[in-house]
């Protein structure tokens, strides 16, 4: 505000007005006064203007203060948000970091959004989940069995960030959201959700180590369902190293050139479903150093982002140079889609956008044989 306009003035007013600012004669009954030359007169009485407004009306609001304050704190917010481990370990997740943000704040306040986004953060850290049921996830997380009701806040919001993983559409419809929550590991059917394991043979007694060994001695796939893993306990004395892929042609690539002296392996079959997540959980929580590789493509990054981010598996061939290597001088393929960050290759992502062509994992399987021909069992 550079001018106040004040008025009416009584003739009294008007005096003392003109006696104030030194007038050669009585101003108006309605006079606009600059700011300015108001401060300077009242400072040469040893006061300022805000000082005299204070004594006499109390303390003055600084708006332009708190606007800034709260632009600050928006920033953090959404700094902290963006540089959260949660999505530091997916960097699919960026798009929904954005789409928090242009969303706005929950009810105008920066701490209600950050306790909301919280909420969403220790949810999406349990995902993929094990084939739990939804109340049991809400209450596991949030010590609330119906925090993720359909049409929750935190509910919708974890949606979307799902939908930013995987890569598809924002769910619509009732039956849209089941499907998301069902390929996020929330209650999927015992039967339907399957693992391939090959090569291992845990030591202890019990149904799926039979199988697995039985399995393996044969050279062949076990195919575990989610009911199975579930009852399993991983035993000490299992393999130092579990190789992890991607697609089954790998595997199949494997068994036929190793047989019965396969090196032990799990394979997720594109997106890892909740036996795969519970198989690799149980390898890894037993002391099995997770080896990973998949395609190199804009989906193959978010999916091995999403298995070291939950099983602790460590990406195999599947940096900068790998993917040059793979790519040679004429190279040609699909093109790599969106591709997002590489958590574990910071260089990765930017070559994949400036070639566009995807290495998939079969293009490299003899090499990858290569390599595991080391690692085959002695016996």
């Amino acid at each position: 505000m550079s001018r106040i306009r004040v008025g009416p003035l009584t003739e009294e007013q008007r005096v003392a007005l003109a006696d104030l600012l030194g007038m050669d004669r009585l101003p108006p009954e309605h006079v606009s006064v600059a700011v300015t030359r108001l401060d300077h007169v009242l400072a040469e009485t040893g006061d300022g203007l805000r000082d005299v407004v204070t004594r006499l009306v109390g303390p003055l609001d600084d708006r332009a203060g708190r606007r800034a304050e709260a632009a600050e704190a928006r920033a953090e917010l959404w700094s902290w948000l963006s540089h959260h481990p949660v999505v530091g370990a997916q960097p699919a997740l960026l798009d929904w970091v954005e789409f928090v943000r242009r969303t706005g704040l929950v009810g105008g306040s920066v701490a209600r959004t950050r306790t909301t986004l919280e909420q969403v953060l220790r949810v999406l850290a349990e995902l993929p989940a094990a084939g739990v049921p939804l109340p049991v996830l809400a209450e596991r997380t949030l010590r609330d069995s119906h925090a993720l009701d359909d049409g929750t806040r935190c509910s919708t919001l974890v949606l979307r960030a799902l939908a930013a993983i995987y890569e598809t559409p924002a769910p619509s419809d009732v039956a849209q959201r089941r499907r998301l929550w069902e390929r996020a590991g929330v209650a999927d059917d015992e039967l339907s959700s399957v693992v391939l394991v090959a090569g291992l043979r845990p030591p202890e007694q019990g149904l799926v180590s039979a199988i697995l060994r039985l399995c393996a001695d044969a050279g062949q796939v076990a195919a575990l369902t989610l009911g199975q893993v579930r009852v399993t306990t991983w035993p000490a004395g299992l393999p130092e190293i579990v190789w992890v892929f991607e697609n089954p042609s790998v595997v199949a690539v494997a068994l036929a050139r190793f047989g019965t002296r396969c090196p032990p392996m799990v394979c997720t079959s594109g997106w890892p479903n909740s036996a795969g997540i519970l198989v690799l959980q149980g390898l890894s929580a037993a002391g099995c150093t997770l080896r990973y590789h998949g395609d190199l493509d804009g989906e193959g990054l978010r999916i091995a982002a999403n298995v070291a981010s939950r099983t602790g598996a460590v990406p195999w061939r599947m940096s900068t140079d790998d993917y040059l290597a793979a790519l040679g001088p004429h190279a040609t393929g699909p093109t790599v889609g969106r591709v997002t960050d590489a958590p574990w290759d910071a260089a990765l992502a930017d070559r994949m956008r400036e070639h566009g062509i995807t290495v998939s994992e079969e293009r490299v399987a003899d090499l990858l044989m290569e390599e595991l021909h080391r690692y085959r069992p002695t016996a």
